[in-house]
C-alpha cells in the first residue's frame, strides 16, 4: 500500500481535518522561557521609539518648554499605581490620547520612562535629586531606592545636611534615616562645614537633641553651639540659652567648663547663659550631688588585654544590651596586669606586663585607643613601669596608682596631663599598694587594699588633688587585693580579690557620707584579678581567677534589688585585663575585625 502524503496547511486554513495522534498517560507540557518578558519589553521599547502602537502622548511642559513622548500607558501602568490608578480608573485620562505632564524636566520624565521599557536607570550626580523627586512623585519605587542607595553611598559631611533635609520634605524616609545616621555618626566633622551654619536654630536644636549623636565628649557639642552662634552673633545670640538647655551640661568636664566661663566670647555678651553656666560650675566644684551624666550614643564596655598562660594584646567590647561581643583593634603590644580608664570619651591603657614566651618585663606604657577610627595612639610613658597597677579619673587627669617593677612595690602615684602629654608625679601613699582597687568618688581619690609584698591591706586611702595629701577612710571588714573597685551612687563598691587564702565572692560598700562600710549579696563565683565596670546603673564584673582557673563569666550587679545575675561570656577566659565604659565604636571601621571575629581568634576559641 502506498503511504498517503500529509496534506500541507496554508494561513487560515482549517485544520480540523487533521488527524491527532493519541497521547494519553505522557502527563502535561510545562515550559517557561525566562528571557519571554524581557524580550517582550524590548520590543514594545522598539515599538515605543517607532511611534508604532502607542496609545498616549505625554506633553511635558517645564518653564517655557514643552516636550512630547509618544508611550504605551500598559507599560507606565505596570511599574507606577500613579499612571495605574490615571488608566485604570474613573479619571477623563483613562480614556484620553493625550496628557499633559507640568512642572517637571523633560529629562526626568525621560529617564522615567526609559526605565518603564527597560528596567534599567542611568543618572549622573547633577540630576539624581530631581529623578528622586519625579520617581517619589509617580510612585517609582524601585527608580526611587536606586536613587537613594546612590544618594547614601555618596554622602559626605559637605552635602549631608541637604540631602538629609530634602529627603524629609519628599517623604523619602529611608534616604532620611540614612541621612541622619550619617550626620550622628560623624557629627564633628558636618559641623565644621557651611551647610551647618545654615542651619535654624529649630533644626540645630533638633540635631542636638538626639542622644545617637556619637561624639567622645560632650564638649564637642557645646563648641558646635558656640561656633553656630559666632557665625551670626548679633542675630543668633538670643538662641543660645535653648541650646544649652539641648546640651548634657553635667557631662561637660569641669576644667573646660570653668575655660568657657573664663574666656568664652558669646558668654560674655549672654549673661543668663553665663549665669546658668556658673551655678553648674559652682555645684561641681563644691561637690554637691549632681544629676548623673547622660552619654550620647550607645555606650558598651570595653576589655583590653588580660591573662590565660601568657599576655594577651585583644581589645574586645561589649554591648548588654545586644548581649553581643565585638572584636576590635589589637593593643600594640600584649598586656596584663594594666589599668583601663576613659577620659573624653578615649580609652586609655596604663602599664601592665607583658609576660610571654618571648620576654617577661613590667611596661610603663600609656596608649590611648579612639572608638571613632578604632586605632590605638602611643602617649607619654610613665615614670615608672607599673604592674597590676590601679587607675582613676578626677577633673579631667588620670591618675596610676602603686603597682610593682619587678620586686620594687610602689607607693608612688603620677598623674598624667593630656593637654600636655605629660606625667607628673604627685604625694605617694602611706603603703605599697599592688592590685589596689581604684575608684574616684566626689573628686577624691580612693585607694582601697592591695599587697605590699607582705601584707595584704583591708586599709582606704583618699587622695585630695587640691591639696595633693592623702587622708585615711574607714577600713573594709576583709582583707582584699586584685579586688574590682567602681564608684556608684555615692558608694564605694570593692568586689571580690584575695585573702592570702582564697578568692573571695564577697562584696561590700563604702558610705561616702558617712564613712563606713556595709556588706552586700556576694558574687555568684569568687574572683580576684577580675575587671568590673558600672553600666546604665549596675555592676558588672568580668572574668577573673580562682581555684576552678581562669573565668569567662560575667556576672551583674543590681543595687536596686542587691542580686547579682549571669549574663553571656566572654569569648576568652582571662585574668588582670583593664575594663572601662565609653561609646560604641563607629561601624564602619569594624567590617574587618567583626569578619575575623566570627573564625578562630588564635586561642582555639569562637567569638560569640
Amino acid at each position: 500500500m502506498m503511504c498517503q502524503r500529509k496534506r500541507k496547511t496554508t494561513r487560515g486554513e482549517d485544520f480540523s481535518a487533521i488527524a491527532v495522534p493519541s497521547m494519553k498517560g505522557h502527563g502535561y507540557l510545562d515550559y517557561t522561557i525566562e528571557n519571554h518578558p524581557s524580550k517582550a519589553l524590548k520590543i514594545m521599547d522598539e515599538f515605543r521609539r517607532h511611534g508604532l502602537l502607542c496609545d498616549l502622548v505625554l506633553h511635558v511642559t517645564y518653564k517655557d518648554t514643552q516636550e512630547d513622548f509618544k508611550v504605551h500607558k500598559v507599560v507606565l501602568a505596570s511599574c507606577s499605581p500613579y499612571f495605574k490608578a490615571m488608566f485604570t480608573s474613573s479619571f477623563r485620562e483613562c480614556q484620553a490620547s493625550e496628557v499633559t505632564i507640568r512642572d517637571v524636566s523633560p529629562r526626568v520624565i525621560e529617564r522615567l520612562i526609559d526605565f518603564a521599557y527597560t528596567a534599567r536607570v542611568t543618572v549622573g550626580e547633577a540630576c539624581v535629586l530631581h529623578v528622586l523627586m519625579g520617581a517619589m512623585r509617580y510612585q517609582m519605587e524601585d527608580v526611587a531606592k536606586a536613587c537613594c542607595s546612590f544618594l547614601a553611598q555618596h554622602l559626605e559631611p559637605a552635602n549631608v545636611i541637604g540631602i538629609t533635609s530634602f529627603a524629609e520634605d519628599i517623604g523619602c524616609r529611608e534616604l532620611h534615616l540614612k541621612g541622619r545616621e550619617y550626620i550622628n555618626t560623624h557629627f564633628s566633622e558636618v559641623t565644621k562645614e557651611g551647610e551647618f551654619f545654615n542651619l535654624s536654630h529649630c533644626q540645630l536644636l533638633d540635631l542636638i537633641s538626639q542622644d545617637s549623636l556619637k561624639v567622645l565628649c560632650e564638649s564637642e557639642v557645646y563648641k558646635a553651639c558656640i561656633e553656630w552662634v559666632r557665625w551670626d552673633v548679633e542675630g543668633r545670640a538670643q538662641y543660645f540659652h535653648a541650646l544649652l538647655n539641648a546640651v548634657h551640661i553635667y557631662a561637660l568636664p569641669p576644667k573646660f567648663l570653668q575655660a568657657q566661663l573664663q574666656g568664652c566670647p558669646i558668654l560674655s555678651k549672654a549673661n543668663s547663659c553665663r549665669d546658668y553656666l556658673s551655678r553648674i560650675f559652682q555645684e561641681m566644684a563644691l561637690r554637691k550631688p549632681l544629676p548623673p551624666a547622660r552619654h550620647r550614643g550607645n555606650q558598651l564596655i570595653y576589655v583590653a588585654g588580660g591573662y590565660l598562660r601568657h599576655s594577651l594584646a585583644v581589645l574586645e567590647a561589649y554591648g548588654p544590651g545586644a548581649r553581643r561581643w565585638i572584636r576590635l583593634a589589637d593593643l600594640a603590644e600584649p598586656r596584663s596586669g594594666l589599668g583601663a580608664c576613659v577620659l573624653f570619651g578615649l580609652l586609655y591603657t596604663v602599664g601592665g606586663r607583658n609576660n610571654s614566651v618571648q620576654e617577661n618585663t613590667d611596661s610603663a606604657a600609656l596608649h590611648c585607643y579612639n572608638p571613632m577610627t578604632n586605632q590605638w595612639t602611643r602617649r607619654a610613658a610613665l615614670n615608672v613601669p607599673r604592674n597590676r597597677v590601679g587607675v582613676g579619673v578626677v577633673d579631667g587627669s588620670i591618675y596610676a596608682v602603686g603597682g610593682s617593677h619587678g620586686s620594687a612595690h610602689h607607693r608612688s602615684v603620677e598623674r598624667y596631663d593630656p593637654e600636655l602629654n605629660q606625667w607628673t608625679l604627685v604625694s605617694p601613699m602611706t603603703v605599697p599598694r599592688l592590685g589596689a582597687g581604684v575608684a574616684a568618688c566626689g573628686g577624691q581619690l580612693y585607694v582601697v587594699g592591695g599587697f605590699d609584698g607582705e601584707n595584704r591591706w583591708n586599709t582606704v586611702e583618699r587622695y585630695h588633688p587640691e591639696t595633693n595629701s592623702w587622708h585615711s577612710a574607714a577600713p573594709m571588714a576583709s582583707v582584699r587585693s586584685g579586688a574590682g573597685v567602681v564608684c556608684l551612687g555615692g558608694y564605694i563598691y570593692a568586689v571580690g580579690g584575695y585573702d592570702g587564702s582564697a578568692q573571695l565572692s564577697s562584696v561590700e560598700r563604702y558610705n561616702v557620707a558617712l564613712d563606713c562600710w556595709e556588706p552586700v549579696a556576694p558574687m555568684r563565683n569568687c574572683r580576684s584579678a577580675h575587671g568590673v565596670a558600672v553600666y546604665q546603673g549596675k555592676i558588672y564584673a568580668l572574668g577573673g581567677f580562682n581555684q576552678s582557673g581562669f573565668l569567662s563569666s560575667v556576672e551583674c550587679y543590681s543595687p536596686e534589688t542587691n542580686e547579682w545575675a549571669a549574663v553571656a561570656d566572654m569569648p576568652l577566659g582571662r585574668s588582670g585585663m583593664g575594663v572601662a565604659v565609653t561609646m560604641e565604636p563607629c561601624p564602619g571601621n569594624l567590617e574587618e575585625e567583626e569578619e575575623e571575629g566570627e573564625e578562630e581568634n588564635g586561642h582555639g576559641e569562637l567569638m560569640k
